[in-house]
């Protein structure tokens, strides 16, 4: 009988972890999250930059469950607003704030700001580790611009808010198959699965 390899995604997130498993499916890989691992101490994210607080999320998990972790770190950044949130995204209306509060807060940020000054694009940094070490980093990117009115239930975050001009829609009004070949996290994974499968999937 031959045993799956697990990889660990380093996420609560339920829309970030559904993501994550469309991108790899087909690898013939055990995926677990941080919901498998209760009480397990939560990583500091303390980097200056996504693939910092990408790297040290999957060493850490990594460390304390002794297997190999893929961790990402996302934010949107806005330009006239000197591309924060950024790396505080999940937490730019406070600590334990929602998707509602975060985006009540950058709607009122942007109030009087004319459309063509809410050029934005989301970044993600990936990174993949053992308990020795980062083994391997990507990232992706996605340009668009902040509008006033959400549109779309395909997505979390700041997806309803984020026009993508080429596509003529929010990125949660795309449906998920367009969204994971687009978008930033679904750029850095793709990027990153190769390898994934080289090492997980090694005789």
């Amino acid at each position: 009988m031959v045993v799956e390899p697990t990889l660990l995604i380093a996420t609560t997130n339920v829309g970030k972890l559904r993501e994550v498993r469309a991108v790899l499916e087909g690898a013939a890989v055990r995926l677990t999250s941080l919901a498998d691992h209760p009480g397990i101490e939560e990583a500091i994210e303390d980097g200056e930059t996504f693939e910092e607080n990408a790297r040290a999320k999957a060493l850490h998990y990594a460390q304390l469950t002794g297997g190999w972790t893929l961790a990402d770190d996302s934010g949107l950044e806005v330009d006239a607003l000197d591309k924060q949130p950024g790396i505080h995204s999940a937490r730019y209306a406070g600590a334990g704030s929602d998707d509602g509060a975060n985006n009540a807060k950058l709607m009122a940020a942007l109030r009087g700001v004319p459309e063509h000054r809410r050029s934005a694009r989301f970044r993600c940094s990936v990174a993949f580790a053992n308990p020795d070490g980062v083994v391997a980093t990507a990232c992706g990117a996605v340009e668009g611009r902040i509008v006033d009115e959400p549109a779309g239930e395909n997505g979390f975050g700041y997806d309803p808010h984020f026009f993508v001009p080429e596509r003529g829609m929010t990125a949660a009004q795309m449906p998920p198959d367009l969204k994971n070949r687009i978008s930033h996290r679904g750029q850095a994974l793709m990027a990153i699965k190769p390898a994934i499968e080289r090492v997980l999937l090694a005789d």
